[in-house]
């Protein structure tokens, strides 16, 4: 075990520290305030304070794990051997810089508190984040900083011993819509029947009708074609549903049609099926508990996982409603249509409410890309390549890489044409 020698243990202290060694070193940490008790631990131990006690390992702290509430911080971003940090520390310390204020900063998503301007969907823009300002974005730099300091402590103490995390891949599929024309009724076929009229699409017109039909099989439903590369490769995959009532934003069909409760049911045969939280429910609590206990009465269990549709996630409140709504997982730490890292970690994380200054029971499994993000990309190969990129960083740090998907991504829209192919490589490439 690792002793921590600190003038006080406050919960952002602890919060970060066990993320820090527990999560992402895999390794034993205890914390004191009683000198003598540090002085006479024979094993590995730092001083995390404003002054050193002796020659021992040192890491001069930020103020910020003994504050409470939300102040405007100045962050200036230096180069620490080729990688961003913040918060320097002086010369003194073992560390030129506090990673571990830092990580805290960048984990509770701080900036989020702080007045910024939103998007047209209400969320914090990636163009407001520190990430994106000093292109760090597509960095997980908390596990960067995490494996820097594990080889501090290695040259400091060789006998200390760590566990071994293993490399997670899980990816995503969301279903929005699990059909484009099945399903919709007589009102929606004939608008949607207009709309494709009205800007002279006519092929797709007649698609609609071959679908309608039964001639032809609809674009949407592809689920069997996903289960079917899944099992080939060993890979289990989190299906995403969204089963809220039709709304401005939510286009699906009701969570009551016998066929879309059986599409449902099939697919949990296979994989785990969790809750997409509607566009609505983002910000109602009753709805998003009215969602949940309608998708966990389709598939007879618990719902314990879920994902913001449109990603409207709202810092803190939305992780306090999912914990309200008893969920206890979250997928939905990502940028709309951008990639990499928005709480700077390929580390799942408890997620720490600065508002009430506690750690929610609440993890949160971050995402870094998406395929939406790439839709308009015709080079593939290209597009091949930043996935399994990213998916290699995270497995270099030990992470969980969840790549999301749609239902239609592998289907044989034209504008998803190839694709197919991108989601086997992947898959093929990160299988166990």
């Amino acid at each position: 075990m690792l002793l921590v020698y600190t003038h006080k243990i406050t919960p952002r202290f602890s919060y970060i520290f066990k993320q820090l060694f527990e999560r992402v070193l895999c390794v034993d940490v205890g914390f004191t305030t009683v000198i003598e008790e540090f002085i006479a631990h024979s094993g590995p131990k730092m001083t995390y304070t404003k002054q050193p006690l002796g020659n021992e390992l040192y890491v001069r702290s930020h103020d910020l794990l003994y504050q409470q509430g939300i102040t405007d911080l100045t962050i200036n971003v230096q180069d620490w051997e080729g990688i961003p940090c913040f918060f320097s520390a002086g010369e003194q310390s073992s560390l030129p810089y506090d990673i571990f204020s830092a990580s805290f900063y960048l984990l509770s998503r701080y900036e989020e508190y702080l007045p910024h301007v939103k998007d047209e969907h209400q969320r914090f823009p990636v163009t407001e984040s520190l990430a994106y300002k000093h292109e760090f974005i597509e960095i997980p730099l908390v596990d960067v900083w995490a494996q820097r300091f594990k080889k501090l402590l290695i040259q400091k103490f060789p006998e200390m011993e760590f566990g071994e995390r293993t490399f997670e891949f899980m990816p995503i599929i969301d279903v929005p819509s699990a059909f484009a024309y099945k399903k919709k009724g007589l009102l929606r076929s004939l608008g949607g029947t207009f709309q494709d009229l009205f800007r002279f699409k006519f092929q797709k017109v007649w698609y609609r009708y071959k679908v309608l039909f039964g001639i032809e099989r609809d674009p949407f439903d592809n689920f069997t074609r996903f289960i079917a590369l899944n099992q080939t490769f060993n890979i289990k995959a989190l299906y995403f549903f969204l089963v809220g009532d039709f709304s401005t934003y939510d286009h699906n069909i009701s969570a009551n049609k016998p066929k879309f409760r059986s599409l449902i049911k099939s697919v949990s045969d296979y994989s785990e099926v969790s809750l997409m939280i509607s566009y609505e429910a983002a910000t109602q609590l009753e709805l998003l508990k009215t969602e949940r206990k309608r998708l966990s009465e389709i598939v007879h269990r618990p719902i314990q996982k879920a994902r913001l549709h449109y990603n409207r996630l709202k810092i803190p409140e939305s992780y306090r409603n999912m914990v309200d709504a008893e969920i206890t997982e979250d997928y939905s730490m990502m940028y709309p249509h951008t990639f990499g890292f928005r709480a700077s970690t390929c580390t799942p994380f408890l997620f720490y409410d600065i508002g009430a200054e506690i750690q929610l029971p609440i993890k949160i499994f971050p995402v870094c890309l998406e395929d939406k993000t790439f839709a308009l990309m015709k080079d593939l190969d290209l597009v091949r390549e930043q996935f399994i990129y990213m998916g290699e960083m995270v497995e270099k740090l030990h992470g969980t890489f969840s790549p999301v998907f749609h239902n239609y991504t592998i289907g044989p829209l034209e504008e998803w044409m190839g694709w197919r192919n991108i989601y086997k490589e992947v898959i093929k490439r990160f299988s166990a």
